[in-house]
């Protein structure tokens, strides 16, 4: 290695090893464009460190929304409110905010197939995970079998202690309904984590 390619492969070498992959990627692209703008060095490092955390915030959404394990990835923006009249969009425009989260309030979502759940459950929980917060997604028969499982493998405490670190909790339910009798009724329950109900 010559003394001229020295200071780029230790400055690649320690990027690496800091976990800095986009600054890695970007610096001497960075350069060249700062160069041509007359930049100064503090500027420079400034776009560079910005493109860094703006890679690692969007990673660590994608990472969140992975994690939450959605039964499908919906939006508030494709909910069409006017073929669901009896659905209070400031009330579900209120709950996209993510105040309920830090009140520790549950969210209950009740009614017949078709009604749009489905759809504002994962909205709401999608907007969460953009907020920052962790979410989890279970059916409620999922959930309990996995207690069940992890109280006889002796890791109950483990996984308790998992769910604890969650922001929001999305159980879902179905049930027959009494009024349509062999039809199902659902419900979703969208529960900030640590609160006693």
């Amino acid at each position: 290695m010559s003394e001229k390619d020295k200071p780029r492969v230790l400055l690649e070498y320690y990027l690496k090893r800091l976990r800095l992959p986009t600054m890695l990627r970007e610096y001497a692209p960075m350069a060249e464009v700062c160069s041509q703008d007359r930049s100064d060095f503090p500027t420079y490092l400034l776009r560079l460190v910005e493109r860094e955390m703006l890679d690692r915030e969007k990673r660590a959404a994608e990472r969140r929304i992975r994690d939450a394990k959605f039964p499908v990835i919906k939006t508030i923006d494709t909910f069409d409110f006017r073929a669901q009249s009896s659905i209070n969009e400031q009330l579900v425009r209120e709950l996209m905010r993510g105040e309920y989260l830090s009140k520790k309030e549950n969210v209950l979502l009740i009614g017949n197939p078709g009604t749009g759940k489905t759809h504002l459950a994962s909205a709401i929980a999608f907007a969460a995970c953009a907020q920052g917060k962790k979410v989890r997604f279970h059916t409620t028969t999922a959930l309990v079998t996995l207690l069940i499982e992890s109280r006889d493998e002796r890791y109950l405490g483990r996984l308790q202690k998992q769910l604890q670190r969650l922001d929001l909790l999305m159980n879902w339910d179905m049930f027959p309904s009494q009024k349509s009798g062999l039809s199902c009724s659902s419900r979703w329950s969208v529960k900030p984590m640590n609160t006693t109900a």
